[in-house]
């Protein structure tokens, strides 16, 4: 991925050297049972685990949460937060653009780098929780040691597939600023567990192909792509799917249990954004087949 140059963005919150306490939802302390169904139910990418934790507390999901007096800026010899700041301006620069051409203003999020554990808006996020977005205070969180798992655990290396993480979770910002998620989430609490899942792979699905979106916008400004950078992301869709993970963990695959999408429907997804580049071309709700 060609990246060494571009603007970096502003939008970054360095907060690796701060530490954070116990995991607070509607008010209560969170058990690490808890916690443990909560990551198991929200695997790796996309959906916050804080939502899932904050319906298993029977609490509310938003607590209010004291920002750091001032933010930190990442360190200049700092190569992976510059890509990421670098990653996040491209996705700004993208998404103002899509949306001005559609009529539309668009906030730019905050992305706030930590290790091990932060408070956001939606309680304690956790490392191993892997990267999140937080719509109630609009920012993306990552602990950066997620792209060694991403590389080592998960199978998927490559510049650009640690590009499409943060793509995904700006996907999901864009999701919030359109309404999107939070008519899903109001539909979560009238269904049934199996439904809510099912609407939960097409709200994952269409962030995949929102990043795809970004991609393809990108590419046609910038020329960002090198070869091998497309099969990195969809390498790494394909790692993440529900049914690799319930394999992967020696578990049955469970289809009634997905909250993702399997690796196909991620890989179709993220492709279908990449080839068209367009909002209406992600209507992963209206659409009758994943």
């Amino acid at each position: 991925m060609r990246w060494e140059g571009n603007r970096e963005s502003e939008n970054i919150e360095d907060r690796r050297g701060d530490a954070a306490g116990s995991p607070i939802f509607g008010g209560r302390t969170i058990g690490i049972g808890t916690i443990v169904v909560a990551l198991v139910g929200g695997w790796v990418l996309g959906i916050n685990p804080l939502t899932l934790l904050g319906m298993l507390s029977g609490g509310s999901n938003q607590v209010a949460v004291q920002q750091p007096a001032h933010v930190d800026k990442p360190p200049a010899d700092d190569t992976m937060a510059r890509f990421v700041s670098t990653v996040l301006a491209d996705t700004e620069d993208v998404w103002t653009d899509v949306f001005r051409r559609n009529g539309g203003s668009y906030q730019q999020p905050r992305l706030v780098l930590f290790r091990g554990a932060t408070r956001t808006a939606c309680g304690t996020g956790q490392a191993a929780m892997g990267p999140f977005y937080c719509p109630a205070d609009q920012k993306v969180y990552i602990d950066l040691g997620f792209y060694e798992t991403l590389k080592n655990q998960l199978g998927a290396p490559g510049d650009f597939a640690q590009a499409y993480v943060i793509a995904h979770e700006v996907g999901h910002h864009v999701q919030h600023l359109l309404g999107i998620e939070e008519k899903v989430d109001s539909m979560r609490g009238r269904v049934s567990r199996t439904e809510a899942n099912q609407l939960s792979v097409r709200l994952e699905l269409q962030a995949d192909c929102l990043a795809g979106v970004w991609a393809h916008h990108a590419q046609n400004a910038r020329q960002i792509l090198e070869q091998g950078d497309v099969e990195e992301a969809m390498n790494a869709a394909s790692r993440i799917g529900d049914d690799a993970l319930q394999r992967a963990s020696g578990g049955a695959v469970v289809p009634d249990s997905f909250t993702h999408g399997t690796s196909a429907q991620r890989q179709r997804w993220f492709q279908t954004g990449l080839q068209r580049g367009e909002l209406k071309g992600c209507d992963t709700f209206s659409a009758r087949q994943l």
